[in-house]
């Protein structure tokens, strides 16, 4: 009895150890002077045991950046079924007589992400799509359009971009709204050559895709930098675009990506100029429900299906979207799964649907979510919340997918050089968040000891860079490895 007593003793202490050191390491994290000014939020949770391990203001709701996303993807897994595809389809509006179609092609979103998109298509086979659209035409031997191109994403939505979007991102590759129909990642790549002088000109050689009336001003100036320090501004829907900022000297094909203005319209551009080059003609070109202003959605019961292009699984884009962290996605998933349950694929709608599910497995109050990929800093998640969704997904069937769609510390994603060469190295799968003086880790560990840890940490404000600060940071996530 006394060994037994003796070991409990041992077994106890060691217990209270390790959760006193994951604790002092969390303080002692508090007390530096880069978070002096800060605001930190932070918990961890032993799942193998079903006890708090250490905590630091858990329930103060902070904007973790892309963490966010990591709701938005649980949600979507939850919520509909990881094969489903998203598709755009085709119509035709009017009667088919000897190769002449006397009526309107339309166009129909379905809010695909991965149409054209260089995340599932090698580079140069973007555009392969539309061949098969246009052999879809072919197949029913049409020659001639004596209507119009008529693209629709209205399902989902015109409003560009969801709100807290600062002005600064949405002109950029990572500030692209989604919508019904989106092209390309809806990205405009620019392509520069630089000069040799510090502060010379910058020269704007070709676009891709090529955006008719695109009127770009050209302030990026060449200079001793290391990579791309250049910015894009422009509005959703809008032609007018301008750059700022730097780009490396001497450069010939240097690549920026910014937004694309109007993808609805880009997308009937490329499939008319397509067209065009086959010999089929259309009469009255492109129109885009969002420029005509339609009242209502066609009804696509009275005209005729003739083609359906599927996209990418959910469970595929769910991948991506963590591990490459692209808001893009993750506003399509928001968008996809606000239409398959209530037929409107608007970033409110999908942001109630994840109010609705996890307010019923968890505490929701102070939640705060303006987007589903986390570029708002109107986001306030704390560390409570991200760890009642981690419990929640670890009890549910789809936990595998959604531990498999999460960045691993020292080997993928966008944690691949965090912990590396030490003791979190393959150990924490998590999903992380950067935006200017926002850092934001949350996801699981799996420790030496055998146990499974969710953790979440959030710092908004610190006074260092992002590399100074993730160093301090792997010193919490090596002592979650080994605990």
């Amino acid at each position: 009895m006394q060994r037994y007593f003796f070991f409990f003793l041992f077994l106890l202490n060691h217990v209270v150890f390790a959760q006193n050191n994951i604790q002092q390491t969390i303080n002692d994290f508090a007390k530096k002077a880069v978070v002096k000014n800060a605001s930190i939020g932070f918990k961890c949770y032993d799942l193998t045991n079903n006890i708090e391990i250490a905590q630091y203001n858990p329930s103060t709701a902070l904007p973790p950046a892309s963490t966010t996303k990591l709701f938005t993807t649980a949600t979507v897994l939850e919520l509909l079924a990881p094969d489903f595809k998203p598709s755009t389809r085709i119509y035709l509006d009017g009667k088919l007589e000897k190769g002449t179609l006397n009526g309107d092609l339309w166009i129909r979103g379905g809010g695909d992400v991965t149409l054209g998109s260089s995340y599932f298509n090698k580079p140069g086979t973007e555009s392969n799509f539309l061949g098969q659209w246009i052999d879809s035409l072919k197949n029913l031997g049409i020659i001639k359009i004596t209507g119009a191109i008529h693209i629709d994403g209205s399902e989902f939505g015109y409003n560009g971009t969801p709100d807290g979007w600062n002005w600064s991102d949405i002109g950029n590759y990572y500030g692209a709204g989604h919508a019904g129909i989106c092209v390309y990642d809806n990205t405009l790549k620019y392509k520069f050559s630089t000069s040799n002088v510090p502060g010379g000109k910058t020269n704007l050689l070709s676009t891709f895709p090529v955006v008719p009336s695109l009127n770009f001003k050209n302030y990026i100036v060449s200079n001793a930098v290391g990579n791309d320090q250049s910015f894009i501004f422009g509005a959703p829907y809008s032609n007018d675009r301008y750059g700022t900022g730097n780009l490396p000297l001497n450069e010939k094909n240097f690549i920026v990506k910014g937004s694309l203005p109007d993808p609805e319209y880009q997308l009937g551009y490329e499939l008319l100029t397509r067209l065009n080059q086959v010999g089929i003609a259309v009469e009255k070109g492109i129109k885009t429900v969002r420029a005509l202003e339609e009242k209502t959605v066609p009804n696509y019961n009275s005209f005729q299906l003739i083609y359906t292009h599927y996209g990418a699984s959910i469970q595929a884009i769910t991948t991506l979207t963590n591990h490459k962290s692209i808001n893009l996605f993750a506003e399509g998933l928001l968008g996809i799964l606000a239409f398959q349950l209530t037929g409107n694929g608007e970033t409110k709608a999908g942001i109630d649907q994840i109010y609705k599910y996890w307010s019923k497995k968890m505490d929701i109050t102070g939640l705060f979510l303006q987007d589903g990929s986390g570029l708002s800093r109107s986001n306030g998640i704390s560390a409570d919340h991200f760890c009642s969704l981690l419990k929640e997904m670890y009890a549910s069937k789809n936990y595998q997918l959604f531990l498999a769609s999460l960045p691993i510390a020292g080997k993928s994603g966008t944690i691949s050089s965090l912990c590396k060469n030490q003791a979190g190295e393959g150990r924490v799968y998590a999903k992380s968040g950067t935006i200017s003086k926002i850092k934001s880790y949350a996801g699981y560990v799996f420790s030496t000891s055998g146990k499974k840890i969710a953790f979440a940490i959030t710092i908004n404000n610190y006074t260092c860079t992002n590399l100074e600060l993730r160093k301090q940071l792997e010193v919490i996530f090596n002592a979650l490895a080994v605990y």
